[in-house]
């Protein structure tokens, strides 16, 4: 059985062949690299949505450098901390599966036997993420729409991606923990500067959304020291590659090293609700 439902009649997905089909005769091909299609077409609103193919490039040659393994190491051990002995474990938004992938392997090196999902709305990404790790199923769909059963997770993670709290609420079983990961303040600083005349610092805020109970938040901070290429990778994954003046890219694109604070926040939030045994949490 599958960890994903069927995206048109929320019916249980099993494997047949190269495809999976639920009960209603919906059908669903697995691309030769993993991962499965579950974004129905009316949910579309480009032909491509998602990062596109020259981003999604971007942030496997970054991340693949290890600039941001302080972050997935504190995700990592989190996971290990917060999970029982066999976690149903969701990354909404996972881009192209490093976060994903380290927290799999984290679970099982820590001995638990962990059932690990990625989405992310882009199916040029989720190649990189499905080439990365043979025992994760990925599935292109929007997290506004996630194609799992409702309580049927134990631990989500959303990595810079967009928040669907309501949505992430219905899949997360009561006491499930949801892990969320904005930029601090000073994140990405010291390129920023060297974009923009006026840089602005991110704005921190711990909010309360509904059903959740916030119960700490886990600051992660690293110096990476950048050649010229990482930097780069660094500016084409992030949304200042769109957004930023020309004059601003050229002057970044022009260094051929910069030292760049990574500043990050994991908010840690449990799922509301009442457990099997009556147990409130």
């Amino acid at each position: 059985m599958s960890l994903f439902c069927c995206p048109l009649c929320d019916g249980a997905l099993r494997r047949e062949g190269g495809a999976l089909r639920c009960g209603a005769g919906h059908s669903f091909d697995i691309a030769r690299e993993g991962y499965v299609n579950l974004l129905p077409v009316q949910a579309k609103h480009s032909l491509a949505p998602g990062d596109d193919k020259t981003m999604s490039a971007a942030r496997r040659a970054f991340l693949d450098k290890g600039w941001y393994a302080p972050l997935r190491d504190a995700l990592c051990a989190l996971a290990v901390e917060l999970t029982s002995a066999s976690p149903t474990v969701l990354d909404a938004g996972c881009g192209e599966g490093y976060y994903t992938s380290g927290i799999r392997q984290a679970l099982e090196q820590a001995g638990k036997t962990p059932q690990v999902a990625g989405t992310d709305i882009s199916k040029f990404i989720l190649r990189s993420a499905a080439r990365r790790d043979k025992e994760v199923a990925f599935a292109v769909a929007s997290s506004y729409h996630l194609p799992l059963a409702s309580e049927s997770v134990e631990l989500l993670l959303d990595c810079f991606s967009p928040l669907a709290a309501e949505e992430f609420a219905r899949v997360l079983r009561p006491g499930g923990v949801f892990l969320y990961v904005i930029p601090a303040a000073e994140h990405l600083w010291e390129m920023k500067q060297v974009l923009y005349d006026r840089p602005y610092r991110n704005e921190e805020k711990e909010t309360q959304y509904t059903g959740f109970t916030h119960e700490r938040t886990v600051p992660v901070e690293t110096e990476i020291d950048l050649p010229g290429e990482d930097l780069k990778a660094l500016f084409e994954m992030t949304p200042y590659a769109w957004k930023t003046p020309r004059v601003g890219r050229e002057r970044l694109l022009g260094l051929d090293r910069l030292q760049v604070r990574a500043a990050f926040r994991i908010l840690v939030y449990r799922r509301d609700g009442i457990l099997e045994d009556g147990e409130k949490v």
